[in-house]
């Protein structure tokens, strides 16, 4: 077969390095936005922060990406004529920058802490404990193989094999039994537990027997499936306990601690919540800002731009060379310079679409102002991409003077009511909400008679759309929602 060349017309569609690193910086709630700057701020020494005191010329209104999506390339005077030196694919920044990350890279998740201070408060006082070297060995390889609420999850089998296998320690499971017991006699109370029964009864051993603190044990000891399913009326049958009594066994037992782990809940458990829009509401009036908390100005170095001047005016080849570098990380400042600038217009434009739909409640306050709202709705008002939308919505909260939410919480699917109203989903959870909290606790409704009560309000439901909205309140099903 003879080789041949042909010419062949394609269109493609790609995404500009500045449209991808704008996007990636638009997903990013407020604290990750920070530690991106931080993270920009080192990697980059074309890209400092902003002397308020002097002008800087990388900040002019004319070098700011406009609304649209795109950005206006930096235009420095006597600039090096790239042509001379560089070939189409080196001037793609993103080929040879090395600040330049994967996709992965640019979400970023906070940090939180360690599994460390668990172990180290439990060792602490293993060592309080009278155990020979052996012993005190095996307890520190049990308590590193607690998880994360504090259980025991691996069988002492499996343990002792390891401890065979990795460390040439032969223990029967008798032993490491009798160090395990040692080790549920720590603080937190439960801890090293194997599963709830066990940790409720750990927990029960160390309180004052009183006879609420016996019936307690026994209970948990004999009908724990009963527990956990709130039947208590076969309860009060097989142990013929008066009502009042049960009542106060079940609450000591309730009182107890399912989790001895959250005593050390890890930092990403309990990461703070910093709102990145903040809404105040003065006389009917609406105003919207960003919450720009520790984001500092942005500017680019004037060292780096007289730096590229002397290089431009060089002739050798290895000048041109390190042009082309400073010029790149030049160029990578102001493109994240402009990309911050747009994220903060998208993100004003669409909070401002968001909050005007969403007028009535931010006026009143009543969840059930929340008016049916789409993300396509939004990204029709705004002409921005459906994508762009989601972008912004999502993991970022709003601060409101009814409390701190997440924007997409002001998104609802809609339906009509009986009238012909168009009523949002958060009405109904809303009514469906106070309805279950004023239901009688020792005869819980069903999804049936929630289903029914809603019909009378006007809203007409199935049954499964009722369970499927009481299942997003976090709400359990009757049997579980009964009290003594």
């Amino acid at each position: 077969m003879a080789l041949r060349q042909s010419q062949q017309l394609k269109l493609t569609q790609k995404f500009l390095p500045q449209q991808i690193l704008m996007m990636r910086l638009l997903q990013l709630p407020v604290l990750a936005l920070e530690d991106r700057i931080k993270e920009e701020l080192v990697e980059n020494p074309a890209l400092e922060e902003r002397d308020t005191d002097t002008e800087s010329p990388s900040m002019e209104d004319g070098q700011m990406a406009d609304e649209a999506g795109g950005t206006d390339e930096v235009d420095f005077e006597n600039d090096v004529d790239f042509e001379e030196f560089m070939d189409d694919d080196a001037r793609d920044l993103y080929k040879y920058d090395t600040g330049y990350a994967p996709e992965s890279a640019g979400v970023f998740e906070p940090s939180g802490q360690s599994a460390q201070p668990v172990f180290q408060y439990l060792t602490d006082q293993v060592h309080l404990l009278q155990l020979d070297s052996n012993e005190a060995f095996i307890a520190e390889y049990i308590i590193g193989s607690l998880d994360e609420d504090g259980y025991l999850r691996r069988g002492l089998d499996m343990i002792a094999d390891d401890l065979l296998f990795n460390f040439n320690l032969k223990n029967s499971i008798e032993v490491l039994e009798a160090v395990l017991k040692k080790i549920q006699s720590l603080d937190p109370p439960g801890i090293a537990a194997r599963n709830v029964q066990e940790c409720l009864l750990l927990q029960l051993q160390r309180k004052d027997q009183t006879r609420e603190i016996q019936w307690a044990t026994t209970l948990v000891k004999r009908f724990m499936e009963e527990l956990i399913k709130k039947n208590y009326d076969r309860i009060q049958k097989r142990t013929g306990m008066p009502r009042d009594e049960l009542k106060a066994v079940i609450h000591e037992i309730e009182a107890l601690q399912p989790r001895p782990g959250m005593y050390f809940a890890s930092g990403s458990e309990r990461q703070d919540i910093v709102p990145d829009i903040v809404v105040q509401v003065e006389s009917q009036r609406i105003e919207i800002s960003l919450n720009g908390r520790q984001i500092p100005d942005l500017a680019i170095s004037q060292d780096y731009i007289d730096m590229l001047d002397a290089y431009k005016k060089a002739k050798d080849a290895k000048s041109k060379e390190a042009a082309g570098f400073v010029k790149s990380k030049i160029e990578q400042a102001q493109w994240f310079i402009d990309a911050l600038g747009q994220r903060q217009r998208t993100l004003i434009r669409c909070v401002k679409a968001i909050t005007d739909a969403q007028r009535k409640y931010l006026l009143s306050g009543d969840p059930a102002d929340i008016r049916p709202l789409l993300l396509k709705d939004i990204a029709a008002l705004v002409e921005l991409d459906l994508s762009t939308v989601s972008r912004v919505v999502n993991s970022k909260y709003i601060q409101t003077p009814y409390g701190t939410l997440l924007l997409k919480q002001f998104f609802s699917e809609g339906m009509q009511n009986q009238d012909g109203e168009d009523v949002s989903t958060t009405e109904i959870k809303t009514k469906l909400k106070a309805i279950i909290e004023q239901e009688n606790k020792n005869q819980p409704l069903s999804d049936d008679a929630l289903c029914a009560a809603l019909q009378k309000l006007g809203y007409p439901l199935a049954r499964r759309t009722v369970a499927k909205y009481r299942e997003a309140l976090n709400i359990p099903v009757a049997r579980l929602r009964k009290v003594v």
